[in-house]
Protein backbone atom coordinates (compact mmCIF):
# COMPACT_ATOMS: atom_id res chain seq x y z
CA UNK A 1 0.00 0.00 0.00
CA UNK A 2 2.78 2.71 0.67
CA UNK A 3 5.90 4.14 -1.32
CA UNK A 4 9.11 2.85 -0.28
CA UNK A 5 12.46 4.40 -1.87
CA UNK A 6 12.60 2.25 -4.67
CA UNK A 7 8.58 1.60 -5.71
CA UNK A 8 5.23 3.22 -5.63
CA UNK A 9 2.81 1.74 -3.34
CA UNK A 10 -0.62 0.88 -4.16
CA UNK A 11 -2.51 3.68 -2.47
CA UNK A 12 0.31 6.39 -5.10
CA UNK A 13 -0.63 4.45 -7.61
CA UNK A 14 -4.34 4.24 -7.94
CA UNK A 15 -4.42 7.78 -6.97
CA UNK A 16 -2.09 8.46 -9.74
CA UNK A 17 -4.29 6.84 -12.83
CA UNK A 18 -7.49 8.21 -10.94
CA UNK A 19 -6.49 11.53 -11.31
CA UNK A 20 -5.23 11.09 -14.80
CA UNK A 21 -8.45 9.91 -15.70
CA UNK A 22 -10.14 12.54 -14.11
CA UNK A 23 -7.78 14.97 -15.98
CA UNK A 24 -8.04 13.96 -19.29
CA UNK A 25 -12.17 12.55 -19.01
CA UNK A 26 -12.43 16.43 -17.60
CA UNK A 27 -10.86 18.52 -20.32
CA UNK A 28 -13.10 16.17 -23.22
CA UNK A 29 -16.29 16.50 -21.32
CA UNK A 30 -15.43 20.50 -20.71
CA UNK A 31 -14.04 20.39 -24.34
CA UNK A 32 -17.19 19.10 -25.76
CA UNK A 33 -19.58 20.69 -23.49
CA UNK A 34 -18.82 24.24 -24.04
CA UNK A 35 -20.60 23.58 -28.02
CA UNK A 36 -24.04 22.61 -26.78
CA UNK A 37 -27.08 24.63 -27.06
CA UNK A 38 -30.36 24.63 -24.89
CA UNK A 39 -32.15 22.49 -26.49
CA UNK A 40 -29.04 19.70 -26.20
CA UNK A 41 -30.41 16.86 -23.80
CA UNK A 42 -26.57 16.86 -22.13
CA UNK A 43 -27.23 21.03 -21.82
CA UNK A 44 -27.92 20.37 -18.53
CA UNK A 45 -26.30 17.39 -17.32
CA UNK A 46 -22.69 17.75 -19.06
CA UNK A 47 -21.49 20.78 -16.90
CA UNK A 48 -23.66 18.81 -13.58
CA UNK A 49 -20.67 15.97 -14.66
CA UNK A 50 -17.82 18.59 -15.05
CA UNK A 51 -18.59 19.93 -11.90
CA UNK A 52 -19.03 16.93 -9.66
CA UNK A 53 -15.99 15.30 -11.17
CA UNK A 54 -14.07 17.76 -10.58
CA UNK A 55 -14.63 18.83 -7.40
CA UNK A 56 -14.15 15.07 -6.40
CA UNK A 57 -10.78 15.23 -8.41
CA UNK A 58 -10.10 18.54 -6.60
CA UNK A 59 -10.83 16.50 -3.26
CA UNK A 60 -8.35 13.02 -4.52
CA UNK A 61 -5.38 15.91 -5.50
CA UNK A 62 -5.59 17.36 -1.69
CA UNK A 63 -5.15 13.86 -0.54
CA UNK A 64 -2.71 13.31 -3.33
CA UNK A 65 -0.47 15.61 -1.85
CA UNK A 66 -0.97 14.92 1.57
CA UNK A 67 -0.06 11.77 0.80
CA UNK A 68 3.17 12.60 -1.62
CA UNK A 69 4.29 14.84 1.38
CA UNK A 70 3.54 12.65 4.30
CA UNK A 71 5.19 8.91 2.82
CA UNK A 72 8.53 8.43 1.15
CA UNK A 73 8.69 8.68 -2.37
CA UNK A 74 10.71 6.57 -4.82
CA UNK A 75 14.23 8.32 -5.98
CA UNK A 76 13.34 10.26 -9.69
CA UNK A 77 15.29 8.23 -12.45
CA UNK A 78 17.07 9.79 -15.13
CA UNK A 79 19.90 12.53 -15.69
CA UNK A 80 20.26 15.64 -13.44
CA UNK A 81 18.19 18.30 -15.86
CA UNK A 82 15.55 15.38 -16.12
CA UNK A 83 15.15 15.03 -12.87
CA UNK A 84 14.88 18.60 -12.09
CA UNK A 85 12.74 19.13 -15.54
CA UNK A 86 10.35 16.17 -13.36
CA UNK A 87 10.28 18.09 -10.60
CA UNK A 88 9.28 21.31 -12.27
CA UNK A 89 7.00 19.67 -14.07
CA UNK A 90 5.19 18.00 -11.32
CA UNK A 91 4.83 20.96 -8.94
CA UNK A 92 3.51 23.05 -12.34
CA UNK A 93 1.03 20.34 -12.81
CA UNK A 94 -0.30 20.43 -9.33
CA UNK A 95 -0.19 24.35 -9.41
CA UNK A 96 -2.17 24.54 -12.62
CA UNK A 97 -4.87 21.91 -10.44
CA UNK A 98 -5.44 24.32 -8.06
CA UNK A 99 -5.62 26.78 -10.23
CA UNK A 100 -8.03 25.09 -12.47
CA UNK A 101 -10.40 24.04 -9.32
CA UNK A 102 -10.28 27.60 -7.75
CA UNK A 103 -11.39 29.12 -11.40
CA UNK A 104 -14.04 26.43 -11.79
CA UNK A 105 -15.47 27.09 -8.82
CA UNK A 106 -15.73 30.73 -9.19
CA UNK A 107 -17.35 29.96 -12.80
CA UNK A 108 -19.90 28.04 -11.13
CA UNK A 109 -20.95 29.62 -7.87
CA UNK A 110 -20.91 33.36 -8.93
CA UNK A 111 -24.57 33.35 -9.02
CA UNK A 112 -24.26 32.04 -5.64
CA UNK A 113 -25.51 28.73 -5.86
CA UNK A 114 -24.16 25.84 -4.72
CA UNK A 115 -21.92 23.21 -6.10
CA UNK A 116 -24.03 20.00 -6.07
CA UNK A 117 -21.34 17.37 -6.39
CA UNK A 118 -23.90 14.50 -7.81
CA UNK A 119 -26.70 14.83 -5.36
CA UNK A 120 -24.14 13.47 -2.31
CA UNK A 121 -23.78 16.61 -1.19
CA UNK A 122 -23.02 20.43 -2.09
CA UNK A 123 -20.13 22.99 -1.98
CA UNK A 124 -21.05 26.28 -0.55
CA UNK A 125 -21.41 29.35 -3.45
CA UNK A 126 -19.77 32.28 -2.16
CA UNK A 127 -21.22 34.45 -4.88
CA UNK A 128 -19.27 37.24 -7.04
CA UNK A 129 -16.93 38.96 -5.81
CA UNK A 130 -15.69 40.92 -9.52
CA UNK A 131 -17.78 42.31 -11.92
CA UNK A 132 -17.82 39.64 -14.52
CA UNK A 133 -16.47 36.95 -12.82
CA UNK A 134 -18.30 33.66 -14.41
CA UNK A 135 -16.83 35.32 -18.06
CA UNK A 136 -13.42 36.38 -16.35
CA UNK A 137 -13.00 33.18 -14.41
CA UNK A 138 -14.26 31.03 -17.59
CA UNK A 139 -10.81 32.42 -19.91
CA UNK A 140 -8.50 31.60 -17.17
CA UNK A 141 -10.27 28.13 -16.45
CA UNK A 142 -10.16 27.22 -20.55
CA UNK A 143 -6.58 28.42 -20.49
CA UNK A 144 -5.38 26.79 -17.65
CA UNK A 145 -7.25 23.54 -18.64
CA UNK A 146 -5.31 23.39 -22.14
CA UNK A 147 -1.92 24.43 -20.12
CA UNK A 148 -2.29 21.04 -17.54
CA UNK A 149 -2.99 19.26 -20.73
CA UNK A 150 -0.36 20.12 -22.49
CA UNK A 151 2.05 19.10 -19.57
CA UNK A 152 0.25 15.82 -19.13
CA UNK A 153 0.60 14.67 -22.85
CA UNK A 154 4.41 16.08 -21.91
CA UNK A 155 4.71 13.82 -19.23
CA UNK A 156 3.75 10.58 -21.05
CA UNK A 157 6.31 11.26 -23.29
CA UNK A 158 8.86 11.12 -20.83
CA UNK A 159 7.31 8.18 -19.56
CA UNK A 160 7.50 6.35 -22.40
CA UNK A 161 10.83 8.06 -23.38
CA UNK A 162 11.78 6.18 -20.38
CA UNK A 163 10.93 3.01 -21.09
CA UNK A 164 11.71 2.64 -24.60
CA UNK A 165 15.18 4.92 -25.03
CA UNK A 166 16.46 4.63 -21.72
CA UNK A 167 14.97 1.35 -20.64
CA UNK A 168 14.36 2.14 -17.21
CA UNK A 169 11.48 1.35 -14.83
CA UNK A 170 10.13 4.66 -14.24
CA UNK A 171 7.03 3.41 -16.08
CA UNK A 172 6.57 0.66 -14.56
CA UNK A 173 7.19 1.44 -11.32
CA UNK A 174 3.79 3.45 -11.86
CA UNK A 175 2.04 0.25 -13.24
CA UNK A 176 2.78 -1.96 -10.23
CA UNK A 177 4.78 -1.86 -6.47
Amino acid sequence: MRNSETSWGWTSIVLHWLSALAVIGLFALGWWMVDLDYYSEWYREAPHLHKSIGILLALTTLLRLLWRFKKPRPETLGKPWEVNLSHFTHVLMYILLLAIFTSGYLISTADSRGIDVFNWFTVPGLGEWIENQEDLAGEVHEWLAWSLIGLVVLHALAAIKHHVIDKDNTLTRMLKP
